[in-house]
């Protein structure tokens, strides 16, 4: 586990941990050069010294990092350091799917709908990589504040190629295709099974298959059907139900072929909720399946070496591996198995038996091309007229090794060298011309041949490399505003990132400067600082000590600091001479603005015997209590912690600056804004109606409605309207 503060790569500093898994922990941290909140995946310990499963993480990473879509948490980065593996992605601030679920108990059927589309359409994005997800479930789907669906976790995802076959079932086993549960080859149609369980538990609220282990639930998504959910929840259209079976399919062959065409029909069933256009292919097998002996053995030895392999994720392993290894749960689990469909099997072996008869036929048919239809009886062949007979080798039919060329985006050259002579060393890599990208500089943006295509293990295989961002010149946009400024600067390709400061030379609102500055070479991609004016700056000076002067001279020295004498009023004193000040309302070496006034109370001396004390300045005093939610509200500033928020009340022609200090709000407010992204808090103030102690006199405040406005970084963002009633402290 990383302590808080930690520095990865003197950039990314770690803040909290915000989540675990199997075999990674995930940290909210910030990217210092950058200045955003974004989220760590840190390797856990047990798997750092693993050099195959390192390489793996990172390989991984790198896929997926090549993807961008909305509906995708994006991977910024991948390293090492201090001896941490790790994975930059994007911060998505909301909850999972899952825990959405489990608040609402079932979703309503748009609802549902709409989020299958979101997920769909990211799992399209990455399927058309070749990047196949193999762990879609609720827990790794995020919904962000703003209602955005986001597919999450491509920690386990695989690039699509011949290999994609597994000996081993990974990912959750409540969302686990069939070919995964057996460790057989799967695809971009697994997804679409995971996705297709994922529906039908936020269509019913509940899973369709449970039991007591890992092994039964597997063997149930391999054997059995789901009930269909519209018989759980009859309000389930009847087109979407069948969308949910088809997903569900137990045979590859017979789901969606693609994320684009179960999107479609996703649609469909909203707009036509009770049509029959959805086709199920049901005809290469029955609704369940009697296995063989060998099949039987196959599984179970899977199910014995899974827990090995799953313990990176699934934390349930863990418990139950004791179990699996002396075969306890294995022998229970498959007792009923034993007894065999002997039909079946028969069938299986006359299938194996005319195949083999035929390959013998193929085998003669090839000989007798290769060798000649006639021949002499010494193993010469006759001449065959108008063709040369000087033939003097026979030629040997030789199979040519292929494989499925892997997805290279993103690859750096070293690792996609290393990565291609792994697969062959026979391989010729040669590179054409970089090109400019917003890829990292020396990563692999284009290669040939595709991914998926067949291969000869001697191929050569051409790589286009970035040469990162086109170079451009930072234009001068001094004197634009803000959003004509960000405008042009991302037409250009930058990521443009606002700061705001005083100047007593640019309009607010308008660009003060740029970093990198006006003529500077800046690739595509990069960010750009963009400075805004908040217009001039006030002018503060130090208030001076005034206390037992008389009037004249308090005056005096007010006027001389910049300040103004203002409201004199009179008390009795037995302390300060008569005429001397005895309290004023802003207290000495305080920083105001210039120009401000200080009111004053002079003594009257001591009080005759007659008079009636009145209570000592600063108890029993009256206030105005004032409130400003910004729970709900956006932050339009895009700010970040230094953000400044103070906020102004204003009742008829009176207004004043109230700040967010400690002293003027409540005390468990803060001066900063904590998300950049929304505000989170409700903000209190109490406005006294007395001066003393040095606070701000809100006496010219009178009961009834008032005006507060918002200030973020000298922008409004908001009026509210109070109503101030004066209470007692």
């Amino acid at each position: 586990m990383i302590e808080t503060g930690t520095l990865l790569s003197e950039r990314y500093e770690i803040k909290e941990r915000i989540g675990s898994g199997g075999m990674a922990d995930v940290y909210r941290a910030v990217d210092t050069r950058l200045n955003r909140l974004i989220a760590v995946k840190v390797l856990k310990s047990e798997f750092s010294n693993d050099k195959s499963f390192i390489s793996r993480f990172k390989n991984e990473a790198k896929s997926a990092a090549g993807l961008s879509h909305p509906n995708i948490v994006s991977v910024y980065d991948v390293g090492d350091d201090k001896g941490f593996h790790y994975i930059v992605m994007e911060l998505v601030e909301g909850i999972t799917l899952k825990k959405f679920i489990e608040k609402k108990g079932r979703l309503e059927v748009r609802e549902a709908v709409g989020i299958s589309i979101q997920i769909a359409q990211g799992m399209e994005a990455a399927h058309e990589h070749g990047i196949i997800h193999r762990d879609i479930k609720p827990q790794n789907i995020m919904i962000s504040r703003d209602g955005k669906v986001k597919v999450a976790d491509f920690g386990i995802a695989k690039v699509v190629s011949s290999d994609t076959y597994t000996q081993n079932a990974v990912g959750s086993v409540h969302y686990l295709s069939p070919e995964q549960a057996r460790g057989g080859y799967y695809d971009e149609r697994s997804d679409i099974y995971s996705l297709g369980v994922t529906l039908y538990e936020m269509l019913t609220g509940q899973l369709p298959f449970g039991g007591e282990s890992d092994v039964s639930v597997a063997l149930k998504h391999i054997q059995l059907e789901a009930k269909p959910a519209r018989e759980l929840v009859p309000s389930i259209p009847y087109s979407l139900d069948k969308v949910v079976q088809k997903c569900m399919q137990k045979h590859p062959e017979n789901r969606y072929s693609s994320a684009s065409d179960l999107i479609i029909d996703l649609k469909h069933s909203i707009t036509n909720p009770d049509g029959d256009f959805v086709r199920i292919n049901s005809g290469v097998e029955g609704r369940t399946r009697t296995f063989t002996s060998a099949e039987t053995s196959e599984i179970q030895n899977q199910a014995a070496a899974a827990p090995v392999q799953q313990t990176a994720y699934n934390d349930n392993y863990a418990r139950q591996q004791n179990q699996y290894n002396n075969g306890k749960v294995l022998r229970e689990e498959f007792e009923e198995l034993d007894t065999i469909d002997s039909k079946f099997e028969k069938v299986i072996i006359v299938i194996t038996i005319i195949a083999a008869i035929g390959l013998v036929i193929f085998a003669a048919f090839l000989c007798f091309k290769f060798f000649g239809g006639s021949g002499n009886g010494n193993g010469n062949t006759t001449p065959t007229p108008g063709i040369s007979s000087q033939v003097s080798t026979t030629p040997v039919p030789t199979q040519v090794a292929t494989i499925s060329m892997p997805n290279l985006f993103g690859y750096t050259k070293e690792d996609a060298e290393n990565f291609m002579y792994a697969k062959s060393p026979d391989f010729t890599i040669v590179y054409e011309d970089a090109e400019y990208s917003t890829q990292d500089e020396g990563t692999v943006i284009r290669q040939y041949p595709v991914a998926n295509a067949d291969v000869l293990v001697n191929q050569t295989i051409k790589l286009t490399l970035s040469a990162g961002g086109e170079p451009i010149t930072i234009p001068r946009l001094i004197g634009l505003t803000q959003a004509a400024a960000t405008s042009q600067l991302e037409a250009m390709g930058f990521e443009v990132i606002p700061q705001f400061r005083r100047s007593d030379s640019i309009v607010a609102g308008q660009v003060i400067s740029t970093e990198p500055k006006v003529g500077t070479i800046a690739h595509s991609g990069d960010s750009i600082m963009l400075y805004v004016s908040l217009g001039e700056p006030d002018e503060y000076t130090n208030v001076p000590d005034v206390l037992t002067k008389n009037e004249q001279v308090a005056k005096e020295l007010l006027e001389n600091a910049g300040l103004k004498l203002g409201e004199v009023t009179y008390d009795y004193s037995t302390e300060v001479a008569y005429g001397c000040v005895i309290t004023q309302s802003v207290a000495a070496d305080k920083t105001i603005v210039l120009g401000s006034s200080v009111d004053v109370v002079l003594s009257m001396g001591p009080m005759p015997a007659d008079v009636t004390p009145s209570p000592a300045p600063g108890y029993g005093r009256n206030y105005y209590s004032v409130t400003y939610d910004t729970t709900q509200m956006r932050n339009p500033c895009n700010s970040f912690y230094t953000s400044n928020l103070f906020f102004e009340i204003a009742q008829g022609d009176y207004s004043s600056i109230i700040y967010v200090d400690y002293e003027n709000a409540s005390a468990d407010e803060q001066y900063y804004v904590v998300d950049y992204s929304t505000f989170s808090r409700v903000y209190s103030f109490k406005l006294y109606t007395e001066f003393a102690n040095g606070d701000v006199d809100y006496g010219q405040l009178t009961t009834g409605e008032a005006y507060v406005t918002a200030y973020l970084d000298g922008q409004d963002i908001g009026t509210q309207i109070v109503n101030l009633e004066v209470n007692e402290q």
